[in-house]
């Protein structure tokens, strides 16, 4: 079953399933990796579009998902907002022109895309030059304790889910081609972080 399948069959209790995470750490953590951002903003995994409302007013969004049961969510979430323009898009193959993003965003993507090197590289090519990524992601801890429950844990959170719980993210970004201005720790040590880099 394709990433898409599983997100298209969870998309009505993703929200739900969600809630404690959102309440407790998430939605502070939107909050703040997006505060600042203006221009052309590209949103790889819009979800159920729980970043939407966290946008500033400068910003035009695109967000994209390969989950159309996801995006019915996040289309209603969007009502209203004149900003907002919502695709069906694989994170592998962008359908836009180079250099068209000023910020393109990530919460909580990396770790479900098949391919996250190539997906990574696609969000270099349609950012600016000068533009910036940000990414909230959970990834492989550098705790040894933790990498090893990550390891362990990671062939059933894939089959139920098609999430990577012990993907090593940053490096994935550095591969990419991406130059890394920040990483912070947010959650479990360094399982939890946000990055900021550069094309």
């Amino acid at each position: 079953m394709s990433v898409a399948s599983k997100y298209d069959g969870i998309a009505y209790v993703y929200d739900l399933m969600d809630w404690p995470m959102e309440f407790l750490f998430y939605s502070r953590w939107r909050k703040e990796a997006l505060l600042g951002l203006k221009g052309r903003v590209l949103e790889v995994g819009v979800g159920t579009g729980k970043n939407l409302e966290y946008y500033p007013q400068g910003c035009l969004v695109t967000g994209i998902d390969n989950s159309e049961r996801m995006l019915e969510k996040a289309r209603k979430r969007a009502e209203g907002m004149n900003n907002v323009t919502l695709l069906l898009m694989d994170a592998e193959h962008l359908e836009f022109p180079d250099n068209t993003f000023d910020y393109v965003v990530t919460t909580f993507v990396l770790c479900s895309v098949p391919d996250p090197v190539k997906a990574l590289k696609e969000m270099r090519r349609v950012l600016k030059p000068e533009g910036e990524m940000v990414n909230l992601e959970h990834m492989r801890s550098s705790n040894r304790l933790l990498s090893w429950y990550e390891d362990l844990i990671n062939p059933l959170i894939i089959a139920v889910t098609g999430i990577h719980v012990n993907r090593k993210t940053v490096e994935n970004i550095e591969i990419a081609g991406f130059r890394v201005k920040e990483v912070k720790n947010l959650l479990i040590k360094d399982v939890f972080r946000k990055v900021r880099s550069k094309p």
